[in-house]
């Protein structure tokens, strides 16, 4: 061997050693998965070892004309946890959606030369690449790779035991019910106004319901399930922009946002805290469901505003009429944490940052201490999520439920 390939596998027990000791691999097949494939195979030539086998860092593969990412090789503790959230065994036959070559070899290591794995993409150019890539890495023969948008269904197959969705989605589509199993699991990186979680679904008699979730997101999806956000640009007083993100419709005319970044901004608190460290993540899944004209919020860099991005403020705002708000920060816990409140602009901004913090303190209240569920319901099946706060997002082919059961 080679310094450089015992230094790749030096890297990669190490980062083996560091999933188990974090909890994120908790079984031994997917242990040897991770210990077994050379992830360096996979990745652009040249990349730094200690990037290739870092925990929480993607690797890009390939990037558009505009400069977007459309394909990575993803983040191992996101790899890993979708394995694990899957329950993926020898002997199943499981269908990866988005390719890049690794993930499809650490699935076929789990389950085993008695199994096998689909693997498709929408991309000429990242399926032969990912075929190339597993022919000399040796698993050639135990997955099928294949160009085809995921929006149908696989042409040759009937059933998967498994299907896990590598790249960003916004709606569970029908060709994947059609081909999951009646036990199977489907693991998707599911978008809902603008907020991702990767969920793990089971069939619950007509719908899907979350038995696993975790946070991440994912390069979106390409062709038919593909599913573009509104974007609005505010200007300020020196050219710059303030970008707001919807995920479908913008509420109400946008020219009555018309100078609004020239109005006077007002802050409202909501006396929630939280120590520095702890993640709110579900925070913004909150507003996401319950706020009224929720949007993400960007600024241009070398503005004020961008440099104190996750300082004294984050990227998470409303649009009210002729108003609008975003998530501020401000320190608290003497030194040892922050308060949740609101800076807006607009002649009704004060109202609207109002609005935002009542929905932070509702979370306090009802979601700060319990964890959501998530259900999926196609078209034709009502949904009736569980008891608690619940919120349902239409999608094109059925709706999402999220839940929170109420507190104790």
């Amino acid at each position: 061997m080679t310094d450089d390939s015992n230094s790749a596998a030096r890297m990669r027990h190490e980062l083996a050693e560091t999933l188990l000791t974090q909890g994120q691999i908790v079984s031994p097949a997917v242990e040897k998965a991770f210990r077994t494939v050379p992830r360096e195979m996979f990745v652009p030539a040249g990349t730094p070892l200690d990037v290739v086998y870092s925990v929480d860092s993607p690797v890009i593969t390939k990037i558009d004309e505009h400069g977007a990412h459309i394909s990575s090789v993803s983040a191992t503790y996101i790899q890993v946890r979708m394995i694990e959230m899957s329950g993926l065994a020898p002997g199943m036959t499981v269908l990866e959606i988005g390719s890049g070559g690794y993930n499809a070899a650490l699935l076929a290591e789990v389950v085993e030369p008695d199994g096998h794995v689909v693997s498709v993409d929408i991309d000429t150019e990242i399926t032969k690449r990912a075929r190339d890539l597993l022919e000399r890495a040796g698993y050639g023969r135990r997955v099928t790779i294949m160009q085809a948008d995921a929006h149908h269904p696989i042409a040759g197959f009937k059933q998967f035991d498994r299907i896990l969705v590598t790249v960003g989605a916004w709606d569970v589509l029908p060709a994947w019910l059609d081909q999951l199993a009646a036990d199977g699991v489907l693991v998707v990186p599911l978008r809902m106004n603008g907020i991702t979680r990767t969920i793990a679904f089971r069939r619950n008699g007509d719908h899907l319901t979350s038995i696993d979730v975790e946070v991440a997101g994912f390069v979106p999806m390409r062709g038919e399930g593909a599913h573009a956000e509104r974007t609005f640009l505010l200007p300020d007083r020196y050219g710059k922009h303030i970008k707001l993100q919807f995920d479908s419709d913008v509420p109400g005319p946008t020219a009555e946002l018309d100078g609004v970044l020239a109005t006077d901004p007002v802050s409202v608190w909501s006396g929630v805290t939280i120590a520095n460290g702890v993640s709110f993540a579900d925070l913004h899944l909150w507003l996401a469901a319950f706020l009224s004209g929720f949007c993400r919020v960007g600024a241009d860099p070398d503005t004020e505003l961008a440099s104190q991005l996750g300082k004294t403020w984050f990227p998470f705002g409303v649009v009210r009429g002729d108003s609008f708000a975003y998530l501020a920060v401000r320190p608290a816990l003497d030194g040892g944490g922050v308060e949740f409140g609101a800076t807006a602009y607009g002649s009704h901004g004060r109202g609207v940052a109002a609005a935002l913090t009542e929905q932070i303190q509702a979370w306090d209240r009802h979601g700060r201490s319990s964890e959501p569920t998530f259900g999926f319901w196609p078209v034709g099946s009502p949904p009736a999520p569980p008891s608690g706060r619940s919120a349902v997002l239409t999608k094109r082919h059925g709706a999402v439920s999220i839940s929170w059961p109420e507190a104790d």
